[in-house]
């Protein structure tokens, strides 16, 4: 029996060259929108509304009770929006039986693409949330695309180093052909024994650590400290 394949799609803007169709694609935004997503579930949030831009937010966060409206651009509080895209504003005293509306910057205007495209399921991994994902993963027999949502479309690190942990974890499950996922799975290789500083690298990293996000940073880049599934279904995200 063949296995299914699995690709690394390190830019929003490659997307469109790959027939998603009928696939997982598995939305990552480690700094820092798909950490916020799993520690907010994993704390407690009833379910998650990502929505690509900031007018929707509002409106949406205005029709549900009990809810908060969050977002950030360019690493900074939305006017408009009660709260950010920090992981460390989200603890269980505060999220449990919310519903978070949140807008990002990059992960939640992929997470849209990829249903537009035709995804069958959308599932959103980072470190905190690593084992979950690959759980998942394993056990699905679909085709598998690991989303980068990079920066601006640029491509970053943290993302790639994200997708390269992943395939390190399930490759035998895989066909992979897929130079992408190759360099991914190597460079996690060369750096999961020193992931702080590695991190500390990236552009990202320089850019937020500006807006003293140093802690957040380190806690995106550490396994399992919020194991849950999140799983689009609906419009939400919710537990898988």
């Amino acid at each position: 029996m063949s296995k299914p394949n699995l690709y690394t799609v390190i830019s929003p803007k490659l997307l469109d060259i790959y027939d998603i169709n009928n696939s997982v694609v598995v939305i990552i935004d480690v700094f820092r929108a798909t950490s916020t997503i799993a520690t907010a579930l994993y704390n407690g949030a009833e379910r998650i509304v990502p929505v690509d831009n900031v007018q929707k937010c509002i409106e949406i966060g205005n029709q549900i009770t009990n809810s908060i409206t969050a977002g950030e651009r360019d690493g900074k509080v939305i006017e408009g929006l009660q709260y950010g895209n920090s992981p460390a504003e989200y603890p269980r005293s505060f999220i449990q039986g919310k519903t978070l509306v949140l807008t990002t910057t990059n992960g939640t205007k992929l997470l849209h693409m990829a249903l537009n495209n035709g995804a069958a399921q959308v599932i959103t991994g980072s470190f905190p949330n690593l084992s979950a994902v690959c759980d998942f993963l394993a056990t699905q027999n679909r085709n598998v695309f690991l989303g980068c949502s990079a920066w601006k479309d640029r491509v970053n690190l943290e993302d790639t180093l994200f997708a390269g942990a992943v395939i390190s974890k399930i490759k035998q499950h895989f066909t992979i052909h897929c130079d992408t996922s190759l360099m991914a799975e190597q460079m996690y290789n060369l750096h999961k024994n020193d992931m702080y500083a590695f991190a500390r690298l990236t552009t990202h990293w320089h850019r937020l650590s500006k807006f003293g996000l140093e802690k957040d940073l380190e806690y995106c880049v550490t396994n399992d400290v919020a194991n849950v599934l999140p799983l689009y279904k609906d419009g939400n995200l919710i537990i898988g």
